[in-house]
């Protein structure tokens, strides 16, 4: 699929499963690069037993088939993702979604982003509303066009 259809399409994030053993997102990292699958945004939650990889790439489709051929669990979701600006800081951007009543699940950072602007993945309730909001507050929301290649 290319960029162009991927326009308005939200952004997919993986959440990738596996147990919390040493070398295991090097791994992944590697077989994704390996595939010229680029991450764009990454958060790592683990506890004594296990891990959750949480991320997003350039090209969602080899993501997933690279995953279904190397046997990772994983899960697909969609996140809402917001452009910074220099002068519209992060507080902004919480002050808008506060103004909406909307709870964050979770946030973490874009690791990269086209134009080398930061950008925030978000797991938000309601992301239609979340989306009206932050381009009401002329923030602008990422779609998987934005970071596909």
């Amino acid at each position: 699929m290319t960029a162009r259809r991927r326009e308005r399409e939200p952004i997919i994030q993986f959440s990738v499963f596996t147990p919390n053993r040493l070398g295991r997102l090097h791994e992944i990292v590697r077989r994704l690069a390996q595939q010229e699958v680029h991450l764009v945004a990454l958060t790592v939650l683990d506890t004594t037993e296990s891990t959750i990889l949480r991320f997003v790439v350039d090209d969602p489709d080899q993501a997933r088939k690279l995953m279904n051929e190397h046997g990772f669990a994983f899960v697909e979701s969609h996140v809402l993702a917001v452009e910074l600006a220099f002068e519209r800081q992060l507080q902004d951007v919480l002050e808008a979604l506060l103004e909406a009543e909307l709870n964050i699940h979770y946030i973490y950072p874009f690791l990269t982003r086209p134009g080398g602007k930061s950008a925030l993945a978000l797991s938000i309730e309601h992301p239609d509303v979340a989306e009206d909001i932050l381009t009401k507050h002329r923030f602008t929301v990422l779609h998987q066009g934005d970071i596909s290649r």
